[in-house]
This record gives structure tokens, C-alpha cells and sequence, in this order.
């Protein structure tokens, strides 16, 4: 089969390759993949600018839907035809205190799709049941597909942090992510939304404006921090999202946060700060990591889309080939594109 492979952990390291098809274990299924999201740790992968572990060679993709082909033994409460998306746990070991506790999604020796065990830029994709999922009816493959990163948003937002009805919420980085983190934010009753993005975000930030922003900031027009200061009067947010990563929206995220206020980080940033973060101690800001997700997450965020309350599809730009996996990386990276979608072929 065709799929997207990260050969060797250097720049420039990644092409379309035939690879076999995935045999499955006795608490596996194999699903056929509908498609494939690109994300963006996938550009990032590209250009070796990442600070988490991988494994080449290996697939890539971890955002994916498709519909089951084969089942192993032991697999129970799933059929072949059934339409499934998975997390993207590919291993964890269940019996260190994390997994026992349920939080398997930072297991130490978790393995994940497209980083450390073969991915979804494919046909075929082996699954263990314990991370499987059925995709609602009235939701579509192509929208389940990007049921992961909605489901990275909910776990920052509902699960993460501490938002309150009414709050002012400042979303930094309108990537996917971000913009799902509009929908969260509204859907929890925060008061006033505001996003903010550079000049090349200009698509991006009016699909947060038609997603439920209330203001939309283009960084290099207006100062962001200045911003959210005067919408609150100098006070600054109640929380601050930081789907971003670099160090510069971490600066800013700091500066606009309000006394006894909260940054959630999503973005990653492999960089050094290169300033000082005394401003956590003399604002006691909490500054809250927010990783991946577990079962109950995806179970709600299905349930949400299945009810229409929380949608996938304006944020889909395009679906192509994965022969054509380059142009839909340069696509995604010049910010032409919000998401991206790759069909297997072979």
C-alpha cells in the first residue's frame, strides 16, 4: 500500500513509499482509512523542528476515520463495517499508575500513530479496541476524521481549565486547534472571545469570527495585549490559550492574563523562552499544560458532534491523494489551507 513515510529523523526526510499491510493481533482491528487530516506537528515533523520522541521510519497521520475490514479474536462490541476513528494511543501499558488511573495519555511508555508506531497516511491502519470509537450516524468519515484535534480543544478547555460563564477568553493561534477552541469557549457560555493571528491568518481569523469570536485580532496590525486590556477595561482575560507554542505568544499570553487568572498551553514551542517568568509569580498566574486525551473525552465530543453543537466540517479547506501529500503539507503551512485532508490510494 501507498503511505506517507518519515524515513530517517532529518529535514526533508519524508516520502510516499509502499509499505505493507498492517497485520493486526488478537485485540486488534484493522481499519481501512477513509482519510486522513494533516496536522501540523506533520509540517513540523517535515522540517525536524519537533522536541517529542519518533520512531523512523514509520507512517505518518494520527487524525483519521475509516470503517473496520478485520477483527482479531478477542475483539468484542465491534463488527467488520463498522465506521470507526480511534485515538491516537497505539500502545500504552496499563499498568503504571497513569494508565491505572486512567490517565493512559501520559503513560511513559505511550506510543503514539504517525510519531512512535505507524499512522494513518495510508489504506490500512491496525487499531487495539481499547482506543476504537464508532463514528454517530449523521456525522460523516471526512468529519470524524478531525475528531482528535477537536478533542485536544475540549480536554484544554473543559477538562483543563477553569472557565466560567461570562468570562473573557483569549485564544491565541487560529491553526485548528484554536478554532475548535472557539467552539469550546462558546459552548462553555464564555462572554467575549477574542483570537489573534498574523497577517497570513486572515482566512483563518474570520472562520473564528463565523465560529463565535467576537473580535479578532490581526497581530501585525494591532497589539494583542493591548487589546484585550482595553476590551476589560485593563484588567486583562480570565483565560488565555495559547494554541500557538512560540515563545512570543507565551510573552504575550503572560502580559494579558489578568491577576490570579490562567494560561493553558497547547501550542508547543522547542525553543528556549528567553524571558523571564516572574510575571507567573507576581500575578500568580497558573499556567496549565494541556496534552491529547483520553476515552471520555472522545466519547462527549462525538455526542456533541452528533448533536451539531461542536462541527468539524467548516475547518476541512480541501481533500486530496496522498500522492499529492506535498502539496497538501505546502497548503497547510502557508496557512492557504485550515485543514487538509489525504485519501489513500494503493
Amino acid at each position: 500500500m501507498k503511505a506517507v513515510v518519515l524515513y530517517r529523523q532529518e529535514a526533508g526526510c519524508v516520502d510516499l513509499r509502499d509499505m505493507p499491510r498492517p497485520s493486526i493481533g488478537p485485540d486488534e482491528v484493522l481499519v481501512e482509512v477513509e482519510t486522513c487530516g494533516i496536522c501540523g506537528s506533520e509540517i513540523h515533523i517535515y522540517h525536524n523542528e519537533v522536541s517529542y520522541r519518533l520512531s523512523p521510519p514509520l507512517i505518518l497521520g494520527h487524525e483519521f476515520a475509516g470503517v473496520i475490514v478485520e477483527k482479531g479474536s478477542q475483539v468484542q462490541g465491534f463488527s467488520v463495517g463498522d465506521r470507526v476513528t480511534a485515538e491516537t494511543h497505539a500502545f500504552v501499558c496499563g499498568r503504571c499508575r497513569f494508565c491505572r488511573a486512567g490517565e493512559y495519555n501520559v503513560c511513559p511508555e505511550r506510543r503514539s500513530f504517525g510519531f512512535t508506531a505507524n499512522g494513518a497516511f495510508a489504506r490500512h491502519v491496525a487499531v487495539r479496541q481499547g482506543i476504537l470509537h464508532r463514528v454517530p450516524e449523521g456525522v460523516s468519515l471526512a468529519e470524524a476524521a478531525l475528531t482528535e484535534p477537536l478533542c485536544v480543544a475540549y480536554n484544554a478547555l473543559v477538562e483543563k481549565s477553569h472557565l466560567r460563564a461570562g468570562d473573557l477568553v483569549a485564544i491565541l493561534g487560529p491553526g485548528p486547534i484554536g478554532l475548535f477552541c472557539v467552539q469550546v469557549a462558546r459552548l462553555l457560555g464564555a462572554g467575549t472571545i477574542v483570537v489573534s493571528g498574523m497577517g497570513r491568518d486572515r482566512e483563518r481569523l474570520e472562520i473564528a469570527r463565523q465560529l463565535g469570536a467576537d473580535v479578532i485580532v490581526n497581530a501585525e496590525e494591532a497589539d494583542p495585549v493591548q487589546r484585550v486590556l482595553d476590551l476589560s477595561g485593563g484588567v486583562g482575560a480570565d483565560l488565555v490559550v495559547d494554541a500557538a507554542g512560540p515563545s512570543a505568544t507565551l510573552k504575550q499570553s503572560l502580559a494579558m492574563v489578568r491577576r490570579n487568572g490562567q494560561v493553558t498551553k497547547i501550542g508547543w514551542g522547542p525553543e528556549p523562552v528567553g524571558f523571564s517568568l516572574d510575571p507567573i509569580i507576581e500575578k500568580v498566574i497558573t499556567l496549565q499544560g494541556a496534552f491529547s486525551h483520553t476515552w471520555h473525552t472522545w466519547e462527549r465530543v462525538l455526542a456533541l458532534m452528533a448533536q451539531g453543537r461542536l462541527r468539524t466540517a467548516p475547518l476541512i479547506s480541501a481533500r486530496m491523494p496522498i500522492s499529492r501529500w506535498r502539496e497538501g503539507f505546502d497548503a497547510v503551512e502557508s496557512g492557504r489551507a485550515v485543514k487538509v485532508l489525504l485519501d489513500p490510494e494503493g
